[in-house]
């Protein structure tokens, strides 16, 4: 198995139009597009304050964990909730083309240097998303968005496979939810 991003963007927009229907949910585009942002905001942000590469003040960064889960398991789960909304952000603005990356382009993300600086690597990131909303510009948020997949690929050391079974473990956990009422 390996990241197979076409097929995740499908399943993000399944699960997208499934909680629509279920909750009965029909906002504006705009409205829409807006509360893809912010939820990938957020998730960008709980990646990070897993992470905890900024924390220069704790003794024992990377300790953070949910229970039953080691470190890295924890981070992953919350990368591949980001990732999610990075697929529902680009099907909601009609971007997907941006997302989509054959074999070729993705090895030559994976083999890129770790950044020395993930401080500024992820101000960019968000500085990119943003320059995307605001001003529309899908360069920007294709940056933004192989900014993330590096993150990922080459800071964080997650697999292909890893980054694949963990967002579809995800994405059922998320169905369950929405079953369960959430």
């Amino acid at each position: 198995m390996s990241l197979d991003l076409a097929a995740l963007l499908q399943e993000s927009i399944r699960l997208d139009h499934s909680i629509s229907e279920e909750k009965d949910i029909h906002l504006p585009r705009e409205a829409s597009i807006q509360n893809a942002y912010v939820a990938l905001d957020v998730e960008l942000a709980e990646v990070a304050n897993n992470a905890e590469w900024f924390k220069v003040w704790k003794e024992k960064r990377g300790t953070k964990a949910v229970v039953g889960k080691t470190h890295r398991q924890t981070l992953l789960e919350e990368y591949v909730d980001a990732l999610d909304f990075y697929l529902l952000v680009a099907s909601k603005q009609t971007w997907s083309h941006l997302i989509v990356m054959d074999e070729a382009a993705l090895k030559a993300l994976s083999e890129k240097k770790p950044d020395k600086n993930l401080n500024q690597h992820y101000l960019v990131m968000k500085q990119q998303l943003f320059e995307s909303h605001f001003n529309h510009r899908q360069e920007a948020f294709r940056h933004s968005w192989r900014l993330f997949l590096k993150m990922g690929l080459v800071d964080f050391g997650f697999s292909e496979d890893e980054i694949q079974a963990a967002y579809l473990e995800k994405n059922g956990i998320n169905y369950d939810r929405q079953n369960s009422g959430y």
